[in-house]
Protein backbone atom coordinates (compact mmCIF):
# COMPACT_ATOMS: atom_id res chain seq x y z
CA UNK A 1 0.00 0.00 0.00
CA UNK A 2 1.07 3.34 -1.51
CA UNK A 3 1.63 6.20 2.10
CA UNK A 4 3.61 9.05 3.23
CA UNK A 5 6.33 7.15 3.60
CA UNK A 6 6.60 5.34 0.58
CA UNK A 7 9.74 6.76 -1.53
CA UNK A 8 9.05 7.50 -5.14
CA UNK A 9 10.55 6.51 -7.97
CA UNK A 10 9.76 6.77 -12.02
CA UNK A 11 10.47 7.62 -15.48
CA UNK A 12 10.01 10.11 -18.00
CA UNK A 13 9.77 10.08 -21.46
CA UNK A 14 7.58 11.21 -24.20
CA UNK A 15 5.44 9.51 -24.75
CA UNK A 16 5.70 7.24 -22.25
CA UNK A 17 2.47 4.69 -22.30
CA UNK A 18 4.43 1.90 -23.73
CA UNK A 19 7.21 1.74 -20.89
CA UNK A 20 7.52 -1.65 -19.24
CA UNK A 21 9.60 -0.02 -16.94
CA UNK A 22 6.48 0.40 -14.25
CA UNK A 23 5.62 -3.14 -14.50
CA UNK A 24 9.60 -4.64 -14.20
CA UNK A 25 10.81 -2.27 -11.60
CA UNK A 26 7.36 -2.58 -9.36
CA UNK A 27 7.75 -6.25 -9.73
CA UNK A 28 11.14 -6.57 -8.17
CA UNK A 29 10.08 -3.89 -5.89
CA UNK A 30 7.29 -6.37 -4.55
CA UNK A 31 9.51 -9.50 -4.20
CA UNK A 32 11.98 -7.54 -2.33
CA UNK A 33 9.58 -6.01 -0.02
CA UNK A 34 10.43 -2.58 -0.31
CA UNK A 35 7.88 0.53 0.74
CA UNK A 36 9.18 2.14 -2.95
CA UNK A 37 6.45 2.58 -6.09
CA UNK A 38 7.99 3.18 -9.32
CA UNK A 39 5.36 5.39 -12.09
CA UNK A 40 5.34 6.62 -15.44
CA UNK A 41 5.29 10.17 -16.51
CA UNK A 42 4.92 12.02 -19.72
CA UNK A 43 7.14 14.81 -20.26
CA UNK A 44 6.63 17.27 -23.36
CA UNK A 45 10.29 17.88 -24.86
CA UNK A 46 9.57 22.07 -23.82
CA UNK A 47 8.69 21.23 -20.49
CA UNK A 48 12.18 18.42 -19.72
CA UNK A 49 13.59 21.50 -17.23
CA UNK A 50 10.37 22.33 -15.20
CA UNK A 51 9.99 18.41 -14.94
CA UNK A 52 13.51 17.90 -13.76
CA UNK A 53 12.64 20.90 -11.03
CA UNK A 54 9.50 19.38 -10.10
CA UNK A 55 10.82 16.20 -9.36
CA UNK A 56 14.12 17.27 -7.06
CA UNK A 57 11.57 19.43 -5.25
CA UNK A 58 8.91 16.35 -5.07
CA UNK A 59 11.73 14.49 -3.49
CA UNK A 60 12.04 11.43 -6.27
CA UNK A 61 15.15 9.46 -5.06
CA UNK A 62 15.86 8.96 -8.88
CA UNK A 63 13.95 8.58 -12.11
CA UNK A 64 14.90 7.03 -15.43
CA UNK A 65 15.23 8.75 -18.78
CA UNK A 66 13.83 7.28 -21.87
CA UNK A 67 13.14 8.96 -25.86
CA UNK A 68 13.48 11.51 -26.36
CA UNK A 69 15.11 13.30 -23.24
CA UNK A 70 18.20 10.96 -23.06
CA UNK A 71 20.65 13.35 -24.52
CA UNK A 72 18.27 16.91 -23.76
CA UNK A 73 18.64 16.38 -19.95
CA UNK A 74 22.21 16.64 -19.20
CA UNK A 75 22.66 20.28 -19.10
CA UNK A 76 19.86 20.63 -16.42
CA UNK A 77 21.96 17.82 -14.12
CA UNK A 78 24.97 18.54 -11.24
CA UNK A 79 27.04 15.87 -12.50
CA UNK A 80 27.32 13.24 -15.10
CA UNK A 81 29.16 10.16 -14.87
CA UNK A 82 31.78 8.85 -16.64
CA UNK A 83 29.74 6.26 -18.49
CA UNK A 84 26.71 8.68 -19.54
CA UNK A 85 29.85 10.97 -20.13
CA UNK A 86 31.37 8.75 -22.99
CA UNK A 87 28.15 7.71 -24.38
CA UNK A 88 26.43 10.71 -24.64
CA UNK A 89 23.37 9.78 -23.19
CA UNK A 90 21.99 9.44 -19.62
CA UNK A 91 19.36 6.76 -18.73
CA UNK A 92 18.91 7.20 -14.79
CA UNK A 93 19.31 10.20 -12.27
CA UNK A 94 19.85 9.84 -8.79
CA UNK A 95 19.07 12.72 -6.57
CA UNK A 96 21.47 13.06 -4.00
CA UNK A 97 19.55 15.82 -1.61
CA UNK A 98 19.09 17.98 -4.15
CA UNK A 99 22.51 16.96 -6.53
CA UNK A 100 21.23 14.79 -9.73
CA UNK A 101 23.58 12.72 -10.66
CA UNK A 102 23.22 11.15 -14.29
CA UNK A 103 24.16 7.65 -14.84
CA UNK A 104 24.31 4.97 -18.14
CA UNK A 105 23.09 2.13 -16.60
CA UNK A 106 22.94 0.32 -20.31
CA UNK A 107 26.73 -0.34 -20.20
CA UNK A 108 26.22 -2.85 -17.09
CA UNK A 109 22.92 -3.91 -18.37
CA UNK A 110 24.75 -5.28 -21.72
CA UNK A 111 27.71 -6.81 -20.05
CA UNK A 112 26.25 -8.47 -16.69
CA UNK A 113 23.48 -10.11 -19.20
CA UNK A 114 26.48 -12.14 -20.43
CA UNK A 115 28.25 -12.89 -17.27
CA UNK A 116 25.24 -14.09 -15.88
CA UNK A 117 25.45 -16.72 -18.60
CA UNK A 118 28.90 -17.59 -17.81
CA UNK A 119 30.51 -15.72 -20.55
CA UNK A 120 33.35 -13.35 -19.85
CA UNK A 121 34.08 -10.99 -22.54
CA UNK A 122 37.26 -10.24 -21.51
CA UNK A 123 39.95 -10.74 -23.92
CA UNK A 124 37.55 -12.09 -26.67
CA UNK A 125 37.43 -11.04 -30.18
CA UNK A 126 34.12 -9.01 -30.38
CA UNK A 127 32.34 -8.40 -33.73
CA UNK A 128 29.48 -6.05 -33.31
CA UNK A 129 26.75 -5.41 -35.90
CA UNK A 130 25.19 -1.75 -36.53
CA UNK A 131 26.74 1.93 -35.13
CA UNK A 132 23.59 3.63 -34.22
CA UNK A 133 22.35 4.78 -30.81
CA UNK A 134 22.45 1.74 -29.14
CA UNK A 135 25.67 0.61 -29.99
CA UNK A 136 27.32 3.25 -27.97
CA UNK A 137 26.48 1.69 -24.73
CA UNK A 138 27.66 -1.68 -26.30
CA UNK A 139 31.27 -0.54 -27.83
CA UNK A 140 32.09 1.12 -24.59
CA UNK A 141 31.08 -1.78 -22.37
CA UNK A 142 33.42 -4.07 -24.34
CA UNK A 143 36.19 -1.57 -24.27
CA UNK A 144 36.02 -1.72 -20.34
CA UNK A 145 35.85 -5.24 -20.23
CA UNK A 146 38.95 -5.30 -21.91
CA UNK A 147 37.71 -7.66 -24.99
CA UNK A 148 40.87 -8.58 -27.64
CA UNK A 149 39.60 -6.98 -30.63
CA UNK A 150 36.63 -5.17 -31.81
CA UNK A 151 35.37 -5.37 -35.46
CA UNK A 152 31.85 -3.50 -36.60
CA UNK A 153 30.25 -4.62 -39.48
CA UNK A 154 27.88 -2.46 -40.86
CA UNK A 155 25.56 -1.38 -44.03
CA UNK A 156 27.14 1.92 -44.02
CA UNK A 157 31.21 1.82 -43.66
CA UNK A 158 31.77 5.52 -43.72
CA UNK A 159 29.02 6.72 -41.56
CA UNK A 160 30.05 4.18 -38.79
CA UNK A 161 33.51 5.16 -39.24
CA UNK A 162 32.71 8.13 -37.21
CA UNK A 163 31.75 6.31 -34.39
CA UNK A 164 35.00 4.20 -34.59
CA UNK A 165 37.28 7.56 -34.57
CA UNK A 166 35.31 8.73 -31.49
CA UNK A 167 36.00 5.61 -29.37
CA UNK A 168 38.91 5.34 -31.41
CA UNK A 169 41.26 6.93 -27.77
CA UNK A 170 40.55 3.75 -25.77
CA UNK A 171 40.75 1.01 -28.40
CA UNK A 172 41.20 0.72 -32.25
CA UNK A 173 38.16 -0.65 -33.71
CA UNK A 174 37.90 -2.58 -37.55
CA UNK A 175 34.61 -0.49 -39.72
CA UNK A 176 33.52 -3.49 -42.01
CA UNK A 177 30.86 -3.34 -44.98
CA UNK A 178 29.34 -6.33 -43.91
CA UNK A 179 29.06 -7.63 -47.47
CA UNK A 180 32.68 -7.54 -47.70
CA UNK A 181 34.70 -10.14 -47.73
CA UNK A 182 36.93 -8.82 -45.25
CA UNK A 183 33.38 -9.30 -42.58
CA UNK A 184 33.02 -12.63 -44.32
CA UNK A 185 36.44 -13.47 -43.03
CA UNK A 186 35.57 -11.41 -39.65
CA UNK A 187 32.98 -14.31 -38.79
CA UNK A 188 35.59 -16.98 -38.10
CA UNK A 189 37.16 -15.45 -35.97
CA UNK A 190 34.64 -13.56 -33.86
CA UNK A 191 34.00 -15.32 -30.44
CA UNK A 192 31.48 -13.11 -29.49
CA UNK A 193 28.57 -11.61 -32.20
CA UNK A 194 26.26 -9.16 -31.25
CA UNK A 195 23.48 -7.42 -32.71
CA UNK A 196 22.67 -4.21 -31.69
CA UNK A 197 20.63 -2.93 -35.08
CA UNK A 198 16.71 -3.11 -35.48
CA UNK A 199 17.01 -6.35 -38.04
CA UNK A 200 14.35 -8.50 -36.69
CA UNK A 201 12.64 -6.68 -34.32
CA UNK A 202 8.58 -6.58 -34.32
CA UNK A 203 7.06 -5.69 -37.11
CA UNK A 204 9.59 -6.73 -39.07
CA UNK A 205 10.81 -9.97 -37.82
CA UNK A 206 11.44 -12.22 -40.73
CA UNK A 207 14.70 -9.22 -41.38
CA UNK A 208 18.21 -9.92 -39.74
CA UNK A 209 21.80 -9.12 -40.31
CA UNK A 210 23.45 -10.76 -43.35
CA UNK A 211 25.54 -13.31 -41.25
CA UNK A 212 26.82 -15.97 -43.23
CA UNK A 213 26.79 -18.94 -40.23
CA UNK A 214 28.59 -21.21 -42.02
CA UNK A 215 31.56 -19.20 -41.14
CA UNK A 216 30.89 -18.90 -37.45
CA UNK A 217 32.37 -20.65 -34.96
CA UNK A 218 29.69 -22.67 -33.38
CA UNK A 219 31.50 -21.84 -29.72
CA UNK A 220 30.98 -18.14 -30.26
CA UNK A 221 28.42 -16.67 -28.21
CA UNK A 222 25.42 -14.92 -29.59
CA UNK A 223 23.74 -11.81 -28.31
CA UNK A 224 20.82 -10.10 -29.75
CA UNK A 225 19.61 -6.92 -27.77
CA UNK A 226 16.37 -7.38 -29.33
CA UNK A 227 14.13 -8.62 -26.70
CA UNK A 228 10.54 -8.31 -29.06
CA UNK A 229 10.42 -11.26 -30.42
CA UNK A 230 12.01 -13.42 -27.68
CA UNK A 231 14.04 -15.28 -30.32
CA UNK A 232 14.49 -12.75 -33.43
CA UNK A 233 15.63 -15.20 -36.82
CA UNK A 234 19.25 -13.90 -35.71
CA UNK A 235 19.22 -15.72 -32.73
CA UNK A 236 17.16 -18.94 -34.08
CA UNK A 237 20.01 -19.42 -36.53
CA UNK A 238 22.50 -18.54 -34.00
CA UNK A 239 20.74 -21.30 -32.04
CA UNK A 240 20.43 -24.07 -34.84
CA UNK A 241 23.83 -23.86 -35.52
CA UNK A 242 25.20 -24.27 -31.93
CA UNK A 243 25.87 -21.55 -30.52
CA UNK A 244 24.87 -20.04 -27.21
CA UNK A 245 22.77 -16.94 -27.51
CA UNK A 246 20.80 -14.41 -25.30
CA UNK A 247 18.56 -11.86 -26.21
CA UNK A 248 17.87 -8.49 -25.30
CA UNK A 249 15.88 -9.09 -21.98
CA UNK A 250 18.51 -10.18 -19.70
CA UNK A 251 19.95 -6.07 -20.65
CA UNK A 252 16.82 -4.42 -20.13
CA UNK A 253 16.19 -6.12 -16.41
CA UNK A 254 19.93 -5.41 -15.82
CA UNK A 255 20.02 -1.56 -16.62
CA UNK A 256 16.70 -1.53 -14.47
CA UNK A 257 18.08 -3.28 -11.50
CA UNK A 258 21.19 -1.38 -11.29
CA UNK A 259 19.57 2.08 -11.98
CA UNK A 260 17.57 0.98 -8.85
CA UNK A 261 21.06 -0.59 -7.12
CA UNK A 262 22.36 3.39 -7.52
CA UNK A 263 19.28 4.86 -5.96
CA UNK A 264 18.36 2.84 -3.02
CA UNK A 265 21.34 0.40 -2.44
CA UNK A 266 19.17 -2.49 -2.39
CA UNK A 267 19.55 -5.09 -5.37
CA UNK A 268 16.16 -6.33 -7.11
CA UNK A 269 16.00 -9.73 -7.61
CA UNK A 270 15.64 -10.69 -11.43
CA UNK A 271 13.38 -13.26 -12.17
CA UNK A 272 10.17 -11.80 -11.01
CA UNK A 273 11.24 -8.60 -12.94
CA UNK A 274 11.79 -10.73 -15.90
CA UNK A 275 8.42 -12.47 -15.40
CA UNK A 276 6.70 -9.23 -15.16
CA UNK A 277 8.52 -7.94 -18.29
CA UNK A 278 7.47 -10.70 -20.47
CA UNK A 279 3.97 -10.40 -19.15
CA UNK A 280 3.64 -6.91 -20.02
CA UNK A 281 5.18 -7.60 -23.14
CA UNK A 282 2.59 -9.79 -23.89
CA UNK A 283 -0.43 -7.42 -22.73
CA UNK A 284 0.73 -4.92 -25.55
CA UNK A 285 0.54 -7.57 -28.21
Amino acid sequence: MITGKTTNFGVIGNPIGHSLSPAMQNAGIRAAGLDYVYIAMPVLNEELAQAVTGLKALGFRGFNVTIPHKQAIMPYLDEIHEDAQIIGAVNAVLNDNGHLIGYNTDVIGFIQGMKDRGFQPAGRQALLLGAGGAARAIIWGLIKENVKSLTIGVRNAAKAQQVAEYFGKYMDIHILDWHSAEFAAALGQAELLINSTPLGMVPRTDAMPPVDWSRVDPQAFVYDIIYTPAETLFLKAARQHGCRTLNGEAMLVGQGAEAFRLWTGNTLPPVPMAEALRAALQQQK
